[in-house]
């Protein structure tokens, strides 16, 4: 039986990095990469490096969320190498073969280069349309006007919309009312933030929204390469979330983890954007420590988590605890019995990390030549070496590396 698992999510947001762990004059050989992924395992407290279920029992699992509707398979793919050598226990994407394909050819490529733990990949479906993690932008380029500053393309945090002023009949005039705007949105890096909605100053953008094919999620869940489902469910309508399940039911039982997620998070899809929105997740946190009947199993932040996450959690002694002294009220104001993990589950099982963890690395990912529609990141080790880097300042400071706990 799959173990089961309640995932809450909140919304904390983004901070300065963590100062780099590798000297800036280094060449990116793979040598360096092997080197750096085995000082991060030695450093770990114990030895072998957790399951997945252990690292919730210890309050130091690390998910990565590529998005439930981010279906960009060569971002997919170096995102899933990257941080499958930082020391992820799990990685997210959307419930589509070629999506699992690019997560598990990520996590192979990785796991050639260094010793480490294969990560469970897990698929991110819906019981019905209301959820804004399944949904996205559209618009008809043509029905802008051609003097628009288009912000959408600058407020985008996935690059995915694109849009070329185009003169009708070539050539160039100077009668704008011949020029026309071609482009749009880039269905495949949408991941549905909604940012470019508001910025729109015509009001032109639109939303679509869907479900997942619950025939096509009970198909990838029988691959021997995927390990775990996570439903998202508003809660409201009972009746779609067990229609849902009933479609799944003969497949379900190949899950290691089944995780059911509550639409809580005050702002999804935001860790990029901020430091703000870190309280607002925190203070939700405290509220649900206070909480007498909370539900029964693990406990995973989600949802705006960035740099700041860890911080915040230690902050108010929530972060890799096994017991709550007392909470008052609502107030973001709260004493945490501070204890050192023992065999017992900690009260916050991990951390997933979505928008601000694909920012930190994406950064990266645009800087790689695509050849034939290919742009591997092992290719230039020297991109790797410094995408390794930046996933190591989200994933140490959860795993308790060495180099994180002596900063």
């Amino acid at each position: 039986m799959p173990s089961p698992v309640a995932f809450a999510s909140y919304s904390p947001a983004s901070s300065s990095l963590v100062p780099s762990l590798v000297r800036s004059d280094l060449r990116g050989h793979l040598n360096d990469i092997k080197a750096l992924v085995l000082s991060t395992v030695k450093s770990l407290p114990n030895s072998p490096i957790p399951s997945p279920i252990q690292s919730l029992r210890q309050g130091n699992w690390v998910k990565l969320i590529c998005g439930a509707s981010f279906e960009d398979a060569a971002d997919v793919r170096n995102l899933s190498l990257v941080y499958t050598l930082a020391g992820v226990d799990c990685i997210d994407c959307a419930a589509d073969a070629a999506v699992v394909g690019a997560v598990n050819e990520g996590i192979d490529a990785a796991m050639s280069i260094a010793m480490v733990k294969r990560p469970w990949v897990m698929l991110s479906v819906n019981d019905d349309k209301e959820d804004v993690h399944f949904r996205k932008a559209e618009f008809d380029p043509e029905d802008c006007p051609s003097d628009c500053p288009r912000p959408c393309e600058k407020v985008c945090p996935a690059s995915a919309i694109v849009i070329q002023r185009v003169v009708e009949g070539g050539g160039s005039v100077e009668n704008n009312r011949l020029d026309k705007l071609q482009g749009g949105v880039i269905t495949e890096r949408c991941y549905g933030c909604g940012r470019c909605f508001s910025s729109c100053p015509y009001d032109r953008i639109s939303a679509t929204t869907y479900a997942r094919d619950p025939t096509t999620t009970s198909k990838l869940l029988q691959r021997s390469d995927v390990d775990a489902i996570e439903i998202h469910t508003s809660g409201r309508r009972t009746d779609l979330f067990n229609l849902l399940w009933d479609s799944l039911v003969d497949s379900i039982e190949n899950a290691k983890l089944v995780a059911v997620s509550q639409v809580l998070d005050g702002r999804p899809m935001s860790g990029d954007i901020g430091k703000g929105a870190t309280r607002e997740a925190i203070a939700f946190a405290i509220q649900l420590a206070a909480t007498c009947n909370k539900p029964h199993g693990f406990y995973q932040l989600a949802g705006g988590t960035n740099a700041f996450t860890i911080e915040s959690l230690k902050k108010y002694g929530l972060f890799q605890t096994n017991h709550i002294d007392y909470v008052v009220g609502n107030s973001s104001e709260a004493r945490i019995e501070d204890e050192q993990i023992d065999p017992r589950q900690a009260y916050i099982g991990g951390i997933a990390y979505g928008g601000y963890a694909r920012k930190i690395v994406g950064k990266i990912l645009c800087k790689l030549p695509r050849q034939d529609g290919h742009a591997w990141i092992e290719d230039h080790p020297e991109y790797l070496l410094e995408a390794l880097n930046e996933a190591l300042t989200l994933v140490g400071p959860v795993k308790g590396y060495i180099a994180y706990r002596e900063r």
